[in-house]
C-alpha cells in the first residue's frame, strides 16, 4: 500500500476574502479556463495550478496512474493566513478544514485529511483544532514553521502544544514565510533553499526552546525531509555543548529529534538513506508535494530506489508510518 502523506488541497470556490475583509495578501483563485487557475495574492500570481489541486475525480485519477491507494490532503501554506485578524483567519481555515472533511467523506478509500488552524490566536486555534479532530474526524492539523515571525518555541504557542499532545493530534510542519526570502528573488531560492532552511529553523527551535522535553508525546512531522535540519543536527549538538550558559534543555538536541518523523520528498536515495541511519524507517513518511511542480513522480521513487533498505522497511516507509504516525489503525488500510 503506498500512502502519499503530503499532498495539497483548495477548494475550488474559495471565497474572495480580499474583498470580504480587505487586505492585499489574501490568496485568491482565478480561474483561466476549465482546468487551470492562477492563486492570486496581491494582483500577482502566486502560483499557476490545474484542476488536481481542486478536483479529488482527477486526484483519484493520477493516484491510479502512479500507483498512489491514498493521499494525505492538506491546506496550501499560502492559506494560512496567520497575518490576518483572527475571527477572518479562522473563517478562511472551517471553509478548508469542511472542504477537506467533505473530500475524505466522499471518498474514504482514498483521502485522509489533515486541517489548519489560525494560530495567531492559540485559543482560537484550540477550538479550531477541537472541532477538526473531534466533530470533522480530521487525522491531523499542519502548522507553518513561524507564525508571523515567531518561531514555535514562542510561549504564546505553549498551551496549543499542550492539547495537541493532550488529544494526540499528530502536527505536519511545512515552510512558509521563509527566513531571509529578501535575498532569494531569483532562481526560485525561496523553494529550494529558503524552505529547508526555515524547515530546519522550526525544527531546531522546537528542540532547543524545550517545547518537545516539555511534551514528549507530540508527534511531529516535517515536510521536505527535514530540510536542511537532519545535517545540522550534529552542529546544534556541538553548540550544545560548547554553550551551556544557552541551555534549556536537559540533554543535546539530537535526543529529543528522535520524536521527530520526516517525509521521505528530498530526491536522492543517498538522503534517504541518512534519515533512516539516524533516525530510524519507522520515522519516515512518504511524501510527493501533490500535486506542485517540484513533486516526486511517481510518488515513491526515491524509496523503491533506495537499495540498502529491505522490502519490509520500503513497506513500512512507502505506507504504513503514515498511518501510524496518523493514528490510524492498521486494518484501516484497505476498506474496498
Amino acid at each position: 500500500m503506498r500512502v502519499d502523506f503530503h499532498t495539497h488541497i483548495i477548494p475550488e470556490d474559495i471565497p474572495n476574502f480580499a474583498e470580504k475583509f480587505g487586505g492585499e495578501r489574501w490568496p485568491t483563485l482565478e480561474k483561466t479556463c476549465s482546468c487551470g487557475a492562477n492563486i492570486m495574492v496581491a494582483g500577482k500570481v502566486f502560483r499557476e495550478v490545474t484542476h488536481q489541486v481542486w478536483d479529488p475525480e482527477q486526484r483519484i485519477k493520477d493516484m491510479d496512474e502512479e500507483g498512489v491507494d491514498i493521499q494525505v490532503l492538506s491546506p496550501i501554506p499560502v492559506t494560512f493566513s496567520y497575518w490576518a485578524e483572527p475571527e477572518a483567519a479562522e473563517e478562511m481555515a472551517r471553509i478548508q478544514n469542511d472542504f477537506i472533511a467533505e473530500t475524505v467523506n466522499k471518498y474514504p478509500d482514498r483521502f485522509i485529511g489533515i486541517g489548519t488552524v489560525p494560530l495567531q490566536d492559540v485559543e482560537v486555534s484550540i477550538r479550531e483544532m477541537d472541532r477538526c479532530m473531534h466533530e470533522l474526524g480530521l487525522k491531523g492539523i499542519e502548522i507553518g514553521t513561524n507564525i508571523n515571525g515567531q518561531n514555535l518555541d514562542d510561549p504564546a504557542f505553549t498551551k496549543f502544544f499542550e492539547m495537541a499532545e493532550k488529544w494526540e493530534v499528530p502536527l505536519f510542519v511545512h515552510p512558509w514565510e521563509t527566513l531571509g526570502r529578501e535575498r532569494m528573488p531569483r532562481h526560485n531560492f525561496m523553494y529550494t533553499v529558503g524552505m529547508p532552511s526555515e524547515t530546519a529553523l522550526a525544527a531546531a527551535s522546537l528542540i532547543c526552546g524545550g517545547v518537545i522535553e516539555k511534551f514528549p508525546g507530540l508527534k511531529v512531522c516535517f515536510a521536505h525531509g527535514g530540510g536542511s535540519f537532519p545535517y545540522i543536527l550534529p552542529r546544534l549538538d556541538q553548540g550544545w555543548k560548547v554553550w551551556p550558559h544557552l541551555r534549556v534543555i536537559n540533554k543535546p538536541p539530537s535526543y529529543y529529534a528522535k520524536n521527530f518523523y520526516f517525509d521521505s520528498l528530498n530526491y536522492d536515495p543517498l538522503n534517504i538513506k541518512y534519515l533512516v541511519d539516524r533516525f530510524g524507517h519507522e520515522k519516515i513518511v512518504m511524501g510527493s508535494d501533490y500535486p506542485f511542480l517540484l513533486r516526486e513522480i511517481p510518488p515513491g521513487e526515491v524509496v523503491d530506489q533506495t537499495v540498502e533498505l529491505t522490502e519490509e522497511q520500503k513497506q513500512d516507509i512507502l505506507g504504513r508510518n503514515a498511518l501510524a504516525f496518523l493514528n490510524i489503525e492498521i486494518k484501516e488500510e484497505v476498506k474496498s
